[in-house]
């Protein structure tokens, strides 16, 4: 049986993903998110200066992708909060805490789809549901890289590509900040 893979990747919130194919219409595949070759990445102004870049854990779920007729597609998927990465981890350890993820109360962060449409070849805007600390709130999606399926050396069908958002922080209830000179500590 011919595995189908998708990784995603979810920045500011990025997320790159590839995903392993099955059959599930005449025009519309299903994919399973390809936890090993997907990502979910983070940036935030820090310090007023700096640029904090970082990942979250392992992501799940599926892509209903319909090449022919792109608003019949839809995603669903699944973060893992409890292992926020920056490379320090005395701040992962805060991020993880009630100031931040909270991730004892809230271990994922979701994605659920609820329209999607081509912007031009590759490129597709998805509207849907991110779940954040509790809290859900409509973003889109930019996505690009979503083209035609390809067959690994093993086999496997596989779809893959970089989706983009920006979203507010506070407006999911992530509001921790110090007051400094010239600015807050988290942006």
């Amino acid at each position: 049986m011919t595995k189908r893979l998708a990784t995603i990747f979810l920045v500011c919130l990025g997320l790159g993903f590839v995903a392993f194919a099955r059959p599930a219409s005449a025009n519309t595949t299903t994919f399973d998110i390809d936890s090993s070759h997907t990502s979910a990445q983070f940036a935030v102004k820090h310090l007023v200066v700096s640029t904090v870049r970082g990942a979250l854990g392992q992501v799940t779920g599926t892509l209903q992708f319909d090449a022919s007729d792109p608003a019949k597609s839809t995603v669903e998927a699944t973060i893992d909060a409890r292992s926020v990465n920056t490379n320090d981890a005395k701040r992962d350890e805060h991020l993880r805490g009630p100031d931040f993820f909270d991730v004892a109360r809230y271990p994922t962060v979701t994605f659920k789809s609820k329209s999607a449409e081509r912007v031009s070849e590759g490129k597709y805007k998805v509207t849907g549901d991110l779940t954040l600390k509790g809290v859900t709130k409509e973003v889109v999606l930019e996505v690009e890289g979503v083209t035609t399926p390809i067959k690994d050396p093993f086999g496997n069908i596989k779809l893959g590509g970089v989706a983009r958002t920006k979203i507010n922080r506070q407006d999911f209830g992530v509001s921790w900040s110090r007051t400094l000179d010239g600015g807050g500590l988290v942006v």
